[in-house]
């Protein structure tokens, strides 16, 4: 064992290193060089070679890889709560479009996704995704804050606050991919709204410029009942369908929701290797549907989890979402045993890590792969006790048990406080920006 390099240690919880068939390493360690995972083990092995430098004390906490949000419009939190109880297209046509036509220029984004860091981080998610405009300016905050992203510049078929044409959004798109092509911590993406808010033309050229810039693609995707009866009756066919006949599908494709989806529809997604993003709440929410993700999982579809914008749900805490979606299914189809805890943990960390095309960097806690890793304390009446460690994450634990979230090995979160942020002045210029958009 070369412990030379060393240059902290994570020591003293129960580690879940989400690998295949792995069990919890009670009273553990994880020793980092230079951001990446350099060994993992019992802890009395370890301190033998602690480093001189940083020591991360996690006793009463559980260990596991950092949660990954696989959908998400960041920037929307200054629109939580703007408009609710309203079907999809009422509340984008009639409240979310106008709003941020009107409010959402570059300051506002920074802002915006500033506060959505803040509050994964917080959450214990380290890997987010966004898909909205000013991407450079959310590449630049998670950059800053030490946050894990893949961002991407959205195109859709008419003017956004940043862009005028579909033509200048696949530029910006170009411009993010080879500024980010080789950053730590920022995975540039490829964006397109939806099937029906982007032309075949438009969505052939997404296709074509994520696999020349070897990126993923974006979008949303049989979200609603109507998105598919639009789809059936001017294309013919579903919109899963029309994106595989039209050339968009592939393995790079994270295609958000999924919740209307046939048979035949989530046998395209296999074939295809498409990455499913899962985002239960906004779904029922919105009033979309239950996604049928059981018959996912048995299929083979990369499934992971999205909490979606703060604007439709109405928090960014993949915790909550993940106990809601085994819930959830076990009560629509009647089985308990349907989406076991197991399941659910490895959906909201490597499984998510696979959507994205990251699982050979993130997901697991490997030996080689990234320290991305958050400890949650199991402290607490709502904690006690703690009879099955996956269990518990799933069923029992809340975002406010996260006490130290590192990514890349930097504790950004250490003892539940933001390292790399200033919570309060964010909070007050979200109140400052909520006054001014209700004027």
């Amino acid at each position: 064992m070369d412990t030379s390099n060393w240059d902290s240690l994570v020591v003293g919880g129960t580690i879940l290193t989400m690998e295949p068939g792995s069990e919890p390493i009670p009273d553990g360690a994880i020793a980092i060089a230079d951001g990446r995972i350099a060994a993992v083990g019992l802890a009395e092995d370890l301190l033998e070679h602690a480093p001189t430098g940083q020591v991360v004390t996690a006793g009463g906490c559980l260990i596991l890889p950092g949660l990954v949000n696989t959908h998400s419009h960041l920037a929307m939190t200054l629109l939580r709560g703007l408009a609710d109880d309203l079907p999809l297209m009422e509340w984008l046509e009639n409240h979310i479009w106008p709003a941020e036509k009107t409010h959402m220029n570059r300051e506002a984004v920074r802002l915006g996704t500033e506060l959505a860091v803040a509050e994964q981080l917080l959450a214990g998610i380290t890997t987010t995704t966004d898909m909205y405009f000013f991407a450079d300016e959310v590449a630049s905050v998670l950059a800053e804050a030490g946050m894990r992203g893949v961002i991407a510049e959205s195109l859709i078929d008419f003017a956004t606050p940043r862009c005028k044409t579909p033509e200048e959004m696949m530029e910006k798109q170009r411009e993010l991919a080879q500024h980010y092509r080789k950053h730590p911590l920022i995975t540039p993406s490829i964006a397109a709204h939806a099937p029906y808010t982007v032309s075949a033309n438009n969505l052939v050229k997404e296709a074509e410029l994520a696999e020349e810039l070897g990126v993923t693609l974006q979008i949303h995707l049989s979200e609603t009942r109507w998105e598919v009866a639009k789809l059936m009756e001017e294309k013919g066919r579903s919109p899963v369908a029309y994106l595989a006949d039209l050339g968009v599908l592939s393995e790079r494709t994270v295609a958000a929701h999924c919740v209307h989806v046939s048979p035949e529809d989530i046998e395209i997604l296999v074939d295809f290797e498409v990455g499913v993003a899962h985002n239960p709440v906004s779904n029922l929410k919105l009033a979309s549907g239950v996604a049928p993700i059981p018959t996912m999982v048995e299929a083979g579809v990369k499934l992971g989890l999205g909490t979606d914008g703060a604007a439709s749900n109405n928090t960014l805490d993949l915790l909550r979402d993940m106990q809601l979606t085994s819930l959830l299914h076990k009560g629509v189809l009647g089985d308990p045993t349907v989406l076991p805890a197991r399941t659910m943990i490895e959906m909201a960390t490597i499984g998510g890590a696979r959507v994205l095309g990251l699982d050979a960097e993130i997901g697991t806690l490997t030996e080689g792969k990234q320290a991305d890793m958050v400890c949650l304390s199991v402290d607490g009446p709502h904690a006690t006790p703690v009879f099955d460690p996956w269990s518990h994450l799933v069923y029992a634990a809340r975002s406010s048990d996260v006490r130290h979230v590192l990514v890349r090995g930097k504790l950004v979160v250490g003892n539940r406080t933001l390292n790399t942020l200033d919570q309060e002045r964010i909070e007050s210029q979200a109140w400052d920006f909520a006054r001014r958009l209700k004027r």
